[in-house]
């Protein structure tokens, strides 16, 4: 069938709340995608930031395929072997104390906002307690994700939102100051933000801002779907900071293109829910837990994070040597894994140039901002081929 025909069979039966790119994907390989014409494209977007270990992980895929022989649900009224295995591993890297599995990333989000309810109720908090997020977040599309989401475009459809939500301005502390009350009892945010432009969290804000939490006894909530998994150069990028979250959502990269998510929490957020409180039908059920289990050990077993701070500073340094070329290049910034380059003109242009001519795909955080979330498992022969691209992209959208 034509390349065409499926997307307009798509257009048919979709409902239309994406803008898809006209590309019709079929296989991949390590950090190549191959559309229906057997095209190869070089992936610096990893579905955005979902797969960590690359495509056609070998080891992931044996895994999966053995459990599926096995039991793939069962339902969270009993235990299963998967799940047990992979709670354990993800708390010990994390450091954290208890873990629920979750289907999605919003998901998470959205447990970590009734931890913090819940932490409010029993302290005896009054009913109208407020959780103080950043402008320019994102966390998620689900009601209560989308109330924490520091984005009007995302929210004025959809209101009335979650109430009590106040946003500070990220990276500034005196902005969270203004805005705290008696009535706090959490603050939200990503320690790296991404689609609102690839800012990392500074040492002095989320110290501060721990330091807030623990003055008032209020929760301090990470939001690690995007930068965690080792895409920062730390495993979780609030591991590279001298703080520690009281709770913390990760997903994305955890299932490597299987759809898991999870809340942890440790100390008093890890006593805040009760039976009762909160439940999933699919979520942690053995198949999606046999596939986290097996990425926490091929992250062990193939030094993702070490890698990535390699590469990581490679891919810096190739952005770095664009930025000093084009003049419509205006920053550059984050962590390992996770970079972003500011443009003085809208990236929409270069990312579908990129995409359709030069077999590269990028996505964009914002307007005028390119991503770089690539598989972790990339080398420098792909950071090379990348930034040529790129280059020739930037010359013929912009020159």
């Amino acid at each position: 069938m034509e390349k065409q025909q499926y997307i307009e069979r798509a257009e048919q039966a979709f409902y239309k709340v994406y803008n898809r790119f006209p590309v019709v994907f079929d296989r991949g390989e390590g950090v190549h995608l191959y559309d229906t014409d057997g095209q190869e494209y070089l992936d610096f977007g990893a579905g955005i930031a979902v797969m960590g270990l690359g495509y056609g992980c070998k080891e992931l895929k044996d895994a999966m395929k053995g459990q599926i022989d096995k039991l793939c649900h069962i339902s969270n009224l009993f235990y299963n072997t998967p799940a047990i295995e992979a709670g354990e591993k993800l708390l010990k890297v994390s450091g954290m104390e208890k873990v629920f599995f979750t289907n999605s990333g919003t998901e998470a989000v959205e447990g970590l906002l009734k931890i913090a309810k819940r932490y409010a109720y029993d302290k005896g908090m009054a009913p109208d307690y407020e959780i103080i997020a950043m402008k320019h977040s994102f966390h998620g599309r689900s009601m209560g994700a989308l109330s924490l989401t520091g984005n009007d475009h995302y929210q004025e459809p959809f209101a009335p939102l979650v109430p009590g939500i106040r946003f500070a301005d990220f990276n500034d502390l005196e902005s969270v100051k203004a805005l705290w009350s008696e009535k706090t009892c959490a603050v939200i945010m990503e320690t790296i933000q991404g689609e609102g432009g690839i800012y990392p969290a500074t040492e002095e804000f989320l110290a501060g801002v721990r330091a807030l939490c623990d003055e008032h006894d209020a929760l301090l909530l990470l939001d690690e779907i995007q930068c965690g998994m080792g895409r920062s150069g730390h495993m979780f990028a609030w591991q590279g900071y001298d703080v520690k979250p009281d709770a913390m959502s990760v997903a994305k990269a955890l299932g490597n293109g299987v759809p898991v998510g999870a809340f942890l929490a440790r100390g008093k957020a890890a006593a805040a829910m009760v039976p009762g409180d909160h439940g999933t039908t699919y979520g942690g059920n053995p198949f999606v837990c046999v596939a986290a289990s097996k990425v926490l050990d091929l992250f062990e077993e193939k030094r993702i994070v070490e890698h990535v701070r390699k590469l990581g500073a490679y891919l810096w340094k190739k952005l770095d040597e664009l930025v000093e070329k084009y003049d419509c290049l205006a920053a550059h910034r984050g962590k390992g894994l996770i970079q972003g380059l500011e443009f003085t003109v809208p990236v929409g242009p270069l990312v579908t140039h990129a995409l359709l001519e030069e077999k590269l795909i990028l996505i964009s955080a914002g307007s005028n901002i390119i991503r770089f979330v690539p598989p972790l498992v990339i080398e420098e022969k792909d950071v090379d081929e990348m930034a040529r691209r790129l280059a020739a992209s930037i010359e013929a959208v912009t020159i």
